[in-house]
């Protein structure tokens, strides 16, 4: 491969530097990034656990107030992102400090890395459910796949949404139609009963669902031209993806009081519809692995110096291997729980840079900044004791909203001018 030739087809990712301007990407093409992340077969199993335990109207509630949560919170970092060019790691070394951002940006650039296990063994045990195949191996073979994808970078992103959007939409309403063909009035669907939820507890569910990618938009999104532009492609996601993945789910579930797994019922139409579903399932799940993928490389690259395509080799491998041997499965409760404590990291960015230091257009960050750290803890904490306390609450509002207010109280109380400035690497 001459060097001109590997350029154009492996350009720079900027891991530690902001995206030029005149290397920002289309609105279509930062669009089809976001837009083909949660339009997803997890998002319509999870679309169907909310039905299944609030019905189809309390589920459909579940659905609008978390993904409308989401457009804001997303929303407002990556309008962030796009204004600096800066990714996730970057952008939070300007509120946590030069190096206290490592805390942070180690903690969702490993658990996307978990995601992106978990995904992979669910193509294998999809696989394995429906035609018999050793799920280790297909599980094996997918992760490969989708690790050398996203060597492509955030073009790879785009190519696999502009793919798996159309796809998604086409065979998820045929799967809704299939599943309600015979005239079931999904709407009068009260619950399976077994599986009774607080609505709290559902909007919880489709927030967590993105907590960790969603916190991460700026990796993403710094391609966008404009703040403008982000918002549109974050919108794309939240709702727009995330809940028709989600309300397909539930209609499929109030119909057959199924789990909504689009993959089952597509395959099992028989004649050349296996293959289809094939076909879906790995570009489904590709799109939800090599976003995860790209997150943890560029989240680590920044943190270590390196370079955003060799941390995706070992970080990909580290996946692949946890998902052949089946380690993926223990991963899903510890991800959930931690999923409590990432939004506060997205809320105090927000509160930092768009509300406390607004106006500080300089570099003048500190090493470490305790403020955001204690906020944090006070967020996480309050959430935590929620999930323990009122399991009906929602612990992700509850997160959102005690970390935003008591980074907001210690600004105020410890505001001070006097911070070092920060070298070009880590907070440009």
């Amino acid at each position: 491969m001459s060097q001109t030739l590997e350029k154009e087809v492996f350009q720079d990712e900027y891991e530690s530097t902001p995206v030029p301007a005149d290397k920002r990407k289309s609105l279509l093409s930062v669009s089809s990034v976001w837009a083909g992340f949660p339009m997803i077969i997890t998002g319509a199993m999870t679309g169907a656990t909310l039905v299944h335990g609030l019905g189809f109207g309390g589920g459909l509630v579940a659905m609008l107030i978390g993904n409308a949560l989401l457009f804001v919170y997303v929303g407002l970092l990556s309008g962030l992102g796009a204004k600096t060019g800066f990714n996730f790691s970057l952008q939070a070394s300007r509120t946590f400090g030069r190096t206290g951002y490592i805390v942070c940006s180690a903690l969702l650039s490993t658990l996307v890395i978990g995601w992106f296990a978990v995904q992979t063994g669910l193509v294998g045990a999809s696989m394995e459910s429906a035609f018999g195949l050793n799920a280790a191996v297909v599980a094996l073979i997918a992760g490969v796949l989708f690790t050398l994808f996203t060597l492509l970078g955030i073009r790879a992103l785009a190519i696999i949404g502009a793919i798996s959007v159309p796809l998604f939409l086409v065979l998820g309403i045929y799967a809704a139609a299939q599943a309600t063909s015979g005239g079931v009035d999904v709407w009068s669907y009260e619950g399976d009963g077994a599986t009774s939820l607080a609505l709290g507890v559902g909007v919880t569910l489709v927030f967590a669902l993105f907590a960790d990618s969603g916190t991460m938009t700026a990796d993403f999104t710094r391609w966008a031209k404009t703040p403008r532009q982000a918002w549109i492609a974050t919108s794309t996601a939240f709702p727009v993806g995330n809940l028709f993945a989600m309300v397909i789910g539930g209609i499929i579930a109030a119909a057959t009081a199924g789990t909504g797994d689009l993959f089952g019922i597509i395959a099992g139409q028989g004649g050349i519809f296996p293959i289809i579903a094939i076909a879906f399932l790995v570009i489904n799940l590709g799109s939800v692995c090599t976003h995860c993928l790209y997150n943890g490389a560029v989240g680590w690259s920044t943190i270590v110096g390196g370079k955003m395509r060799v941390l995706t080799v070992i970080l990909g491998a580290v996946g692949v291997i946890a998902a052949a041997l089946g380690v993926w499965g223990f991963f899903i409760d510890w991800l959930n729980l931690l999923g409590v404590i990432v939004p506060p990291i997205g809320a105090i960015i927000i509160v930092d840079q768009l509300v406390v230091r607004r106006g500080v257009t300089t570099d003048a960050v500190a090493a470490f900044r305790w403020q955001p750290f204690a906020a944090w803890a006070i967020g996480s904490g309050a959430a935590l004791v929620v999930n323990i306390a009122a399991p009906s609450w929602s612990t992700v509002v509850v997160g959102i909203a005690v970390s935003a207010i008591a980074y907001l109280a210690l600004s105020m109380l410890t505001r001070s001018s006097s911070e070092a400035p920060a070298p070009t690497r880590a907070a440009v």
